[in-house]
């Protein structure tokens, strides 16, 4: 519970509703994983589709999702440049469509994005579920086609590992507070910014909190060790995952220890 996540924490959807295509950019890497995952929902053939996460502005990433067009609007579930970067140049080719985000500076041709806010399409019904943490903007989408749900979950629940909570701009408290909230989604699968689906989004919520708590554990016991800067939590907390990723670990060390109230160099 305590090592390096590297796997689903929950089990994988066994496949995606037929309303729900997967378009995944080709930008895979250590904080990627295979790539940023691009979902079109469409009710029904020649329905106005909704796209989730445009992803990166890599041209043919671009053109296999316009492929998918007629194409209602373009929602963000946080801003960083993975999933963002591709929205405007997207919004462009097909003619004006509307870039809707929690974030004003992420927002084109519409209103940011609060609870509440009209989202649905020809045939769905879409939710936004606020769940700050990763980053102060991050939200998730409650989507329904009939009886069938899912919930779009960006980088808060991944499709394996764990995500980062990116401080300052991401918060602990904000993160676990929001993952209480989708733990309350038992049942519905969870489509993730990277990686595969997951069946349980309620499941893989609960998995994380027991994870973070534990990683909390730890983190307080590092610093009753004598452990006074965020690296030195790192690397002795860390320890099991390669280097080249503890810069991403210190950020939610950092949010950690802002967490439990220890004073920062």
């Amino acid at each position: 519970m305590t090592g390096h996540l590297t796997a689903p924490a929950a089990a994988l959807a066994d496949a995606l509703p037929d309303w729900v295509t997967l378009l995944r950019a080709p930008n895979p890497g250590p904080m990627t994983l295979d790539g940023t995952n691009t979902w079109v929902l469409r009710a029904a053939p020649g329905a106005p589709a909704v796209v989730v996460d445009p992803g990166p502005a890599d041209d043919g990433h671009l053109d296999r999702i316009a492929a998918h067009g007629p194409i209602a609007s373009l929602l963000i579930t946080h801003g960083h440049p993975d999933h963002t970067e591709g929205a405007p140049p997207l919004s462009g080719r097909l003619g004006g469509v509307a870039v809707l985000a929690a974030d004003p500076a992420h927002t084109i041709g519409g209103d940011p994005l609060g609870e509440g806010s009209p989202l649905d399409a020809a045939g769905l019904t879409i939710r936004l579920v606020p769940t700050p943490g990763h980053t102060r903007d991050s939200v998730c989408f409650l989507a329904r086609r009939g009886d069938e749900r899912v919930v779009l979950t960006g980088d808060t629940i991944l499709g394996r590992g764990t995500t980062v909570v990116a401080h300052p701009d991401g918060h602990l408290g904000d993160y676990l507070a929001s993952l209480e909230l989708l733990a309350t989604y038992r049942g519905i699968p969870a489509l993730p910014g990277h990686g595969p689906a997951l069946a349980d989004c309620g499941a893989a919520a609960e998995f994380y909190l027991a994870h973070r708590r534990a990683r909390l554990d730890q983190v307080r016991a590092a610093v009753a060790a004598g452990a006074t800067t965020a690296a030195e939590v790192v690397a002795t907390v860390y320890a099991d995952v390669d280097r080249s990723l503890w810069w991403a670990a210190e950020w939610s060390v950092r949010a950690q220890l802002e967490h439990l109230g220890v004073e920062q160099p």
